[in-house]
């Protein structure tokens, strides 16, 4: 072990003891995953009761990655969240001394296991779909340059089928070769991140089912020991698979099976719409089938970072691994059929307003891209955001969890606006304040048209808005539904 580096990382623990026999794990990337993951693991507690491993959380050495790094060393979550658990975690943690962030990959030659969670981009909207892969590349090479034999290489990045055997492992090599090194003295695997930001955020790590596999058998074998000190497996077991391409196949199928039928009820809500029926009644009375109870209900739209691309994959990993020029209709249509959603609420808006954006002043409630935390990437609400205003209408935002919308070069007003003076306020995220507002003593005298585009208000709030004056329409209800 590298002494020097070691007494680095200790000072920057600031812990009383940091056994020098507890395995070191790595996290390379603290976004919205790896920050997470790296609490998660700081959570695993060994036979004896005692913090299982020393966590280093890594990231880059820029202002987006120094502010991550302050944040979960201030003993503060990165991103906003309504998850207690994860919060009570990171304090313990702090308090322990077994997880520090910091921007030095030097410190991946400490540790036993290091855990990829940096994002493989795409640009969704170019034809064809592009993959962006320099960011990616450059942090597999940074491990290589720094990681040690024996050491286990855990991608739990969602990439196209095939990335790990065509990239990682050779971009891995190339750097071990240069150190004089063995390639396969480095286990490389693969085991997708189920993570759902929001009320569940660490459970959906810590208590949740995992799929994996192992380049090679003994990768596989290194992949599941460290997972199973991680993860409850006897209530969650862990499904392995023959290879790492199958374990990325899974996810990419996953996210691609979730964003196929949220698009396929997109045209349903518009069917629900013209025919003056509540598709969100009709789907509930399809759920009492047991095939049937993963149905999906329509909405405002599709954001963040995995639904939006992912069905994208797998067309770009035929061409770009397999060298297989094939279709998939499917996918293709799911991806552009939810980029467009947003607009067919902001079609909603203008009916609601007889026709007529331009002049007119719109309330958007709910700016991320889904209930329950701060995260705007590819937010539905910025595509309805962009064409409103190009339409002419003035646009006001809020969301309790945001006080800036990077993406419109905004800050978000911290509380709930006055209604006064809109033409219309959207729900467009099914945030736990929205649902539970006191819609009408908040209106007070304003009588704004109000479109549900996410199911927040329940039937008897929609009933007193019309009730109240307010021209009311919801996504996927029509008439007085």
């Amino acid at each position: 072990m590298n002494e020097d580096l070691w007494k680095r990382v200790v000072e920057r623990l600031g812990a009383q003891r940091v056994p020098r026999e507890r395995p070191v794990v790595a996290v390379q990337g603290l976004g919205f995953v790896g920050a997470a993951m790296a609490i998660a693991v700081a959570c695993a507690r060994d036979a004896r009761g005692e913090p299982a491993y020393t966590v280093l959380g890594v990231d880059l050495d820029d202002p987006a990655g120094n502010k991550r790094i302050s944040s979960l060393n201030a003993g503060v979550f990165p991103f906003e969240t309504v998850d207690r658990e994860l919060g009570v975690a990171l304090e313990k943690a702090r308090h322990e001394g077994n997880l520090v962030a910091l921007s030095d990959p030097a410190v991946y030659a400490l540790a036993r296991v290091i855990v990829i969670d940096v994002p493989l981009d795409v640009d969704f909207r170019a034809d064809p779909p592009k993959l962006r892969r320099a960011g990616f590349d450059a942090a597999i090479r940074t491990v290589g340059k720094h990681v040690s034999a024996g050491a286990l290489v855990l991608v739990e990045t969602t990439v196209p089928p095939g990335t790990t055997e065509k990239i990682v492992v050779p971009l891995l090599a190339e750097e071990l070769t240069a150190r004089g090194l063995d390639p396969a003295s480095v286990h490389v695997a693969h085991s997708y991140e189920r993570v759902m930001p929001g009320a569940e955020y660490l459970a959906s790590i810590v208590r949740f089912w995992r799929v994996y596999a192992g380049h090679g058998e003994a990768a596989a074998r290194a992949a599941e020991a460290f997972l199973r000190t991680v993860i409850d497996t006897e209530a969650f077991p862990l499904t392995r698979l023959e290879s790492t391409t199958a374990s990325e196949t899974a996810k990419v199928m996953e996210n691609t099976f979730r964003a196929t039928t949220i698009a396929l009820m997109d045209e349903w809500g518009s069917f629900a719409e013209a025919a003056g029926i509540d598709l969100f009644a009709i789907v509930d009375a399809i759920r009492v089938r047991p095939t049937h109870r993963n149905i999906r209900t329509p909405g405002f739209g599709v954001g963040g970072y995995c639904l939006t691309k992912d069905p994208l994959f797998a067309k770009i990993s035929a061409e770009t691994f397999f060298e297989k020029k094939l279709e998939f209709p499917f996918s293709t249509a799911a991806v552009k059929t939810n980029d467009r959603a947003p607009l067919g609420s902001l079609e909603r808006v203008r009916m609601l307003l007889d026709g007529e954006l331009a002049g007119k002043t719109l309330l958007l409630l709910g700016v991320s891209y889904r209930q329950d935390v701060g995260d705007t990437r590819y937010s539905p609400s910025e595509t309805f955001a962009r064409a409103a205003l190009a339409a002419g209408a003035t646009l006001e935002a809020h969301d309790p969890l945001l006080s800036r919308w990077d993406e419109l070069e905004r800050d978000l007003p911290r509380a709930l606006p006055p209604a006064a003076g809109f033409d219309a306020v959207i729900f467009a995220v099914p945030h736990r304040e929205y649902a539970e507002l006191d819609v009408l003593a908040w209106l007070g005298d304003a009588r704004p048209a109000v479109l549900d585009g996410f199911g927040v208000l329940d039937a008897e709030k929609r009933r007193a808005l019309r009730d109240h004056g307010c021209r009311v329409g919801s996504i996927g209800r029509g008439g007085d539904s």
